[in-house]
């Protein structure tokens, strides 16, 4: 009998089936490697100097410092309803991959809480405690995902306001230093606020932009559906271009957006909801202007 070989669609069906489980468990393994980096950076340098971060980590870090109680149990407990507003808003992978981030950081702030601090030199707290972050969060902003709530409730807030979700955040961290520098002092709260700015700065290099926006076409079959979802959960207008597959002949319409940094492992995770094998392309835009995009929410 004339043995039969595997159609191509049947190996690329199981290419697929593989890959999928290789790639969960390497976008957890990097998360839980960003999470327990910005684990030490505020048990074992910014906590113990009352050095603090922006947004609910900020929060958290002045909590902690005037109760005592450990920053694992504030981290988790503050975040959790951002967390699922953020499940309804942006979908249930960047809800999972936020709540697994969040998870492996109070854990680890939690483990390390007794650990004698690196140094007790403030400038280097600040310093290498920022690094370190910048370096974590970044991390797991990479991979879909967050450690802070505050964008999330930003992003609700923009929705109702004409401000941009990132004139929103800093608002919001403002308030945070000022009142840090009332509760610890105000040497902490300059300490506090140079270590947001190394910390955003490390981050944004580590997510591959910096304050740019970013162009995005996204070529899908379901291009109405996923459209109709950018719009829902980040706000962003699209616009349909007209196109026609050198292959397959087809017309159809690709999707194009312009985004901020922080939108963009958003939108990634929005596109992969509806079709994970959707085209995704991402440039980088030095300047915008005109149109609706000023008007728009963003990051």
């Amino acid at each position: 009998m004339a043995e039969t070989k595997p159609s191509i669609g049947k190996i690329n069906r199981r290419k697929e089936n593989l890959s999928k489980p290789v790639e969960l468990i390497s976008k957890l393994f990097f998360i839980t490697i960003g999470a327990i980096i910005a684990g030490v950076a505020l048990e074992l340098f910014l906590v113990p100097n009352a050095i603090i971060d922006g947004g609910i980590t900020g929060i958290s870090l002045m909590l902690t410092n005037i109760t005592n109680i450990p920053l694992g149990i504030f981290l988790f407990v503050i975040n959790l309803p951002f967390l699922f507003v953020g499940y309804r808003q942006v979908g249930k992978k960047f809800a999972f991959a936020s709540l697994y981030g969040i998870v492996v950081l109070s854990l680890t702030t939690g483990y390390l809480h007794h650990v004698e601090a690196f140094t007790n030199d403030k400038l280097l707290a600040v310093l290498f405690g920022a690094l370190l972050l910048g370096l974590g969060v970044g991390l797991v902003l990479r991979l879909g995902g967050t450690t802070d709530g505050a964008e999330i409730v930003a992003i609700l807030i923009s929705k109702k306001v004409n401000v941009s979700v990132g004139q929103i955040i800093l608002i919001i961290n403002i308030v945070i230093f000022i009142v840090a520098g009332f509760l610890l002092g105000w040497d902490s709260a300059m300490y506090s606020i140079f270590t947001y700015y190394i910390a955003s700065k490390v981050m944004d290099i580590i997510v591959q932009g910096l304050d740019e926006s970013k162009s995005v076409t996204v070529i899908t079959r379901q291009y109405e559906e996923v459209a109709e979802a950018i719009m829902n959960s980040l706000g962003r207008s699209t616009t349909y271009l007209y196109a026609r597959g050198g292959i397959s002949k087809e017309e159809t319409q690709v999707i194009y957006c312009v985004v901020s940094r922080l939108e963009l492992s958003m939108l990634k995770t929005v596109v992969r909801e509806i079709d994970p094998k959707a085209f995704i392309a991402v440039e980088t835009v030095s300047d915008v202007t005109g149109g609706s995009f000023a008007d728009e929410k963003a990051h």
